[in-house]
């Protein structure tokens, strides 16, 4: 895989709206992610229909589409931060120039509904793209400087490093509320032990097997995955998505799974119940509990890229990214 060129201070970050709209965030909001971002030394624009907003809170195929094609051939601009995930950035996929992306190839980076979009990027284009924080992101205060920490470290520098756990994590709706925050205890979780490398793919799983039978799927024989999922889901429909995802290979080197939210209700209770279906995840390494998807902090990943799992201890490392 490729890996686009490492951000640096001055560099220009393009943001756009390939799912939901900017318009659902609030002028200060706004003012608070941009400033964050420029304090870490970028300059930051907007793609001219990010704000834009229509029935579903988004915009059309073509006003998405320009802007992302925009922001990919626009010399001066060096990364794309999505703003928001959402429900239809799939929307996207078949009107994608993959060639002019390839041609200029550069940091993409969201989570959530971004994984149909980033995801296709790569196996389209053979680049890395990235799960991580979106624009919207950088507005929380507290936990941000752990998502900055890994933000840093994986797409401004190449040196192989180690994920690490968050010393606390909160699923409050922080974007409601900055202040009054509860944070509890960290642990990532073994399920089952063993040590591995590979490439790595994954993401958010509903939006990811909405990939399944579509050119834009990637190859997961043999692949660590990383899965999250947010709070719309539950224990029945996480069960069923994972299961789907899984048929759709022989075998895979590791499983990790993202901490799940609160109102999912997929306890460890739950999740060890689900996982115990499959006789394949008795023997590779799995972690669950980890430091990515709709809780916060979240450490960046490479879609694509490459890493290590040591799920005996509790060890993530990132290879190539």
């Amino acid at each position: 895989m490729r890996i686009p060129e490492k951000l640096k201070r001055g560099d220009e970050i393009r943001i756009i709206a390939p799912s939901r709209s900017a318009s659902l965030l609030s002028e200060e909001g706004v003012h608070a992610a941009k400033e964050r971002l420029e304090n870490l030394g970028f300059v930051v624009s907007f793609g001219k229909n990010v704000f834009d907003n229509d029935l579903q809170n988004s915009t059309s195929i073509q006003q998405r589409v320009e802007d992302l094609h925009e922001a990919f051939a626009d010399k001066s601009v060096k990364g794309i931060l999505t703003v928001i995930g959402g429900f239809n950035s799939n929307e996207l996929l078949p009107y994608i120039n993959y060639e002019l992306i390839k041609e200029n190839p550069k940091v993409f980076c969201g989570y959530s509904d971004i994984t149909a979009i980033g995801t296709a990027i790569s196996t389209q284009t053979g680049m890395v793209t990235y799960s991580g924080p979106h624009f919207s992101s950088f507005q929380m205060k507290k936990a941000q400087e752990y998502q900055t920490h890994f933000f840093k470290h994986c797409l401004m520098q190449d040196s192989p490093f180690e994920l690490k756990p968050s010393e606390q994590w909160s699923d409050d709706a922080w974007y409601l509320d900055q202040e009054n925050r509860v944070f509890e205890e960290t642990a990532w979780k073994t399920y089952n032990a063993g040590a591995t490398s590979g490439e790595l793919w994954g993401g958010n799983l509903c939006t990811l097997n909405l990939l399944q039978g579509t050119k834009y799927m990637p190859r997961i024989e043999n692949a660590i995955l990383f899965v999250e999922d947010d709070e719309m889901t539950i224990p029945e429909t996480f069960a069923r998505d994972l299961t789907s995802l899984l048929q759709n290979t022989q075998s895979i080197k590791a499983l990790v799974i993202g901490r799940f939210q609160r109102a999912s209700k997929i306890s460890e209770e739950q999740l060890l119940f689900i996982l115990d279906k499959h006789p394949m995840l008795k023997e590779i390494p799995v972690l669950y509990d980890v430091d990515f998807g709709h809780t916060q902090p979240m450490f960046t990943f490479p879609i694509g890229g490459e890493g290590q799992v040591d799920a005996s201890k509790g060890f993530l490392r990132l290879e190539k990214f």
